[in-house]
């Protein structure tokens, strides 16, 4: 316990992100993914939301992240701006062997843009161990990201 009687933290910075992105492009993947994944909020698998935080070494400090995933509801609208507040970014998720779900990211962004405005966004091209499907060119997702100011990363 502090000194206060509220319990210590185990991290210096607390860094919350959530996950966009059409149904089956990989979200839950990528929640799965991160290495002690425990979903710890009251929140987790309530109003279709998924909630997963790990622990990271960064530069010697102790840096807790929470990815939500909005599992690509269609009432995400509704739900969004409260879910999106306090994020330090957003990640809009694609699956590379499908071009369909690279095409719906500008609406994605235009619900971005009405509802968490001025959240650094990044560009997530997911399911890279599936490159021989490809139907999303990396050049094109790379240019995309930059005419539209977020960084861009390919994940499997």
């Amino acid at each position: 316990m502090g000194s206060q009687g509220s319990p210590v933290k185990s991290y210096d910075y607390l860094l919350k992100f959530l996950l966009v992105g059409d149904s089956d492009v990989g979200k839950g993947e990528i929640l799965e993914s991160l290495q002690d994944g425990a979903a710890e909020s009251p929140y987790a698998y309530s109003n279709g939301i998924d909630y997963k935080t790990t622990t990271i070494l960064l530069d010697g400090r102790r840096v807790k992240l929470e990815l939500w995933d909005t599992s690509g509801q269609g009432r995400f609208c509704t739900i969004f701006r409260s879910y999106s507040r306090g994020a330090q970014g957003i990640l809009l998720v694609y699956d590379i062997t499908n071009r369909w779900s690279f095409d719906g990211i500008d609406r994605w962004i235009k619900e971005i843009d009405e509802h968490a405005p001025g959240v650094p966004r990044i560009l997530v091209g997911n399911r890279l161990h599936l490159a021989f499907k490809r139907q999303v060119p990396t050049e094109q997702a790379r240019a995309y990201a930059e005419k539209n100011c977020m960084t861009f990363f390919e994940v499997s």
